[in-house]
């Protein structure tokens, strides 16, 4: 079973621009499920086949002369000097496309799982020749299968969505946040255990392996678990690599690998010259929570529920849904999603900045009417405009706070 993703009508319209597709995002995130179906009939190959990669190592020229145009290759983080030679093809068609009056057409679909590596290697080598687009685990939109949209907190956008929105009571979020989004665990609901510890090994031995000492690499499993721990928390290297026993540097540098890997992002705080006093740290979030619950040995929906992470979690949800709905859109989110925290403690989870404007954003799992935009004014110090804000929830209906702020069910992002 295909479920059909929001990225579709992206990856189709850059067919038609580009010679090239370049998609990248974290391992079991449907990336190749989805070329290969939208693409049916082109040609296919994968680094992992030891002969490919070896020829596509060895001679990449040879390599790329022995595949028909167009063509797929997955997992090319493993060759990633295979898009220096993929350049010199595509310059070549289209110096022939302008002699012969002729349109050069889609050529090259790169896939893999590195996604910084892969990032940075596209832009630098095949700048405006490839689309650059990243890949998430399923949206809740997907999985539903309803058309989606990239989330705008803007209140009048969502009061006319309001009719597209279906109300899921609290233990049903928590049993699409314990279940995360992996196209392959969600569809065909394998052993849980089985599927996540297969995809903890293939993750480790093929994508960590090549960045840190093998040698480290049960260290480097327990760093997962204890960074699962402190999903939507401040992060603080030391105390982490504390927990693990290593180094603030190495907890820092292995931050970096989970965040390259796309198995987390860090949500930056939003901060000018105008103060100092504002916390410098990122906060860490995982994009899949299925994989997040399994590392911290969650083992049931309802216990999660009633634990003390729920609203690390169902903080995490939001924020991964959030960042889904925008990529989703074939958008990046620096310079729109941030936190603001001072060294009063005075907090606001995410702010979403579009057109110099700050829309901030708390994060309730429940319907908490008290105080709960009690710290957006605090904001007014970037003299910029501050529209009405939300609080997300896990409520059934959108409706006001107050005139400052508008409770905002969870189901509407991505509507």
């Amino acid at each position: 079973m295909y479920y059909h993703r929001q990225l579709e009508p992206t990856l189709r319209k850059a067919a038609e621009e580009f010679a090239c597709i370049t998609l990248y995002g974290a391992r079991q995130t449907g990336k190749s499920t989805m070329v290969r179906t939208l693409f049916e009939g082109i040609e296919y190959v994968t680094l992992d086949h030891s002969r490919e990669r070896l020829l596509a190592s060895e001679d990449p020229e040879l390599f790329l002369q022995s595949h028909a145009v167009p063509l797929v290759i997955d997992e090319i983080q493993k060759v990633p000097e295979l898009m220096e030679a993929v350049k010199i093809r595509i310059d070549e068609a289209k110096l022939n496309s302008v002699r012969t009056g002729t349109k050069t057409g889609l050529m090259y679909i790169l896939t893999g799982s590195n996604t910084h590596e892969i990032r940075e290697k596209a832009s630098e080598t095949l700048a405006g020749r490839t689309a650059i687009i990243e890949v998430t685990s399923l949206s809740e939109s997907e999985k539903r299968q309803v058309e989606g949209n990239d989330f705008f907190p803007d209140i009048s956008v969502l009061m006319n969505k309001k009719g597209k929105f279906a109300a899921k009571n609290r233990f049903e979020v928590f049993t699409e946040i314990y279940k995360g989004g992996m196209p392959e665990y969600w569809i065909n609901e394998p052993d849980r255990n089985t599927f996540f510890e297969s995809y903890i090994s293939t993750y480790l031995e093929k994508d960590v392996s090549r960045l840190i000492n093998v040698g480290r690499l049960n260290d480097f499993r327990k760093f997962m678990m204890i960074a699962a721990l402190r999903t939507a928390q401040q992060i603080d290297y030391t105390e982490i690599g504390n927990a693990v026993g290593i180094d603030s540097r190495t907890a820092k540098s292995w931050i970096s690998v989970l965040e390259s890997s796309g198995i987390i992002m860090l949500l930056h705080p939003y901060a000018t010259n105008l103060s100092k006093r504002i916390i410098k740290s990122p906060k860490l979030y995982f994009l899949d929570t299925g994989l997040c619950t399994y590392l911290c040995g969650w083992s049931d929906p309802r216990i999660l529920e009633a634990s003390p992470m729920a609203g690390a979690f169902f903080e995490t949800y939001v924020v991964s849904e959030i960042v889904k709905s925008i990529r989703n859109s074939g958008k990046r989110i620096e310079y729109t999603l941030y936190y603001y925290r001072d060294r009063d403690q005075k907090e606001v989870d995410i702010l979403y900045i579009k057109d110099q404007t700050i829309y901030p954003i708390e994060v309730k799992k429940g319907i908490g009417r008290d105080k709960a935009d009690k710290n957006f004014r605090i904001l007014e110090q970037y003299k910029m405009p501050v529209s009405t804000g939300l609080i997300i929830d896990t409520g059934d209906s959108i409706f006001p706070l107050n005139r400052d702020a508008y409770y905002c069910p969870v189901g509407m992002i991505g509507l």
